[in-house]
């Protein structure tokens, strides 16, 4: 991993399905694919200041891995955890132990969804959560860990 000054760098993760994000039903998700998501990301990161690390995984102990890892070394994460948010206590844990802000960001408006999407396991330890703004609503979390 590159030697970021802390404060400087933005991590992004993304969890399962979003490789194939330009698939899904973009009235719910946003019609984006990853790389034109995370280049929009990249994009308002330099605007604002930061540099944005984005990953994405469909394996949930590398996702883990990544959210020790930038919970140590990154100002702040943004995190978009998928069906992981709703249930994985794994992720929670390791995010828990985050030495600096988390972010969580859904594209979807998970609390008018499913019942099992109105509640993630990461609700109460997120200094803000950005829930149903599409892409944009990476834009505002980076600006809410850019203030911060």
């Amino acid at each position: 991993m590159p030697d970021y000054a802390l404060g400087v760098l933005v991590g992004v993760l993304h969890g399962p399905n979003f490789n194939v994000l330009h698939r899904r039903d973009p009235a719910v998700y946003g019609g984006l694919s990853l790389p034109e998501l995370e280049g929009k990301i990249r994009e308002w990161g330099a605007e604002l200041g930061c540099d944005v690390l984005c990953r994405q995984t469909n394996h949930e102990g590398e996702y883990v891995e990544w959210c020790q890892e930038l919970g140590d070394s990154a100002g702040g994460l943004v995190v978009n955890s998928g069906a992981w948010s709703h249930y994985s206590y794994a992720i929670r844990d390791a995010l828990e132990l985050a030495s600096c802000p988390v972010v969580e960001v859904h594209l979807s408006d998970i609390e008018n969804r499913e019942d099992w999407r109105r509640h993630t396991v990461l609700e109460d330890i997120a200094a803000h959560r950005v829930i149903g703004k599409g892409p944009q609503g990476y834009k505002e979390a980076l600006e809410f860990l850019t203030r911060e």
